[in-house]
């Protein structure tokens, strides 16, 4: 086998980001806009699974994007 050949498995990437930080209404993460479970299960799921969650993902970037109101709204609570 040469060297220059590297294995690689046919499966769906891992949207991660490396920016692991979980939005505290919401409930997902703000790098790669998973759930909790999604993350904790992506290994163990079967490809249409995550091809399904990777279709969905860009529906939920505007649940990032609202303005929750600031330090007005923290005083608020």
């Amino acid at each position: 086998m040469s060297k220059d050949i590297v294995w690689k498995r046919n499966e769906v990437e891992s949207p991660c980001i490396q920016v692991c930080v979980v939005h505290p209404e919401e409930r997902i993460c703000t790098g790669c806009l998973r759930s909790i479970d999604e993350i904790t299960r992506w290994s163990k799921m079967e490809p249409t699974e995550r091809s399904a969650i990777m279709a969905e993902l860009p529906s939920r970037a505007p649940l990032l994007r609202k303005r929750r109101g600031g330090r007005n709204a923290r005083l608020k609570r």
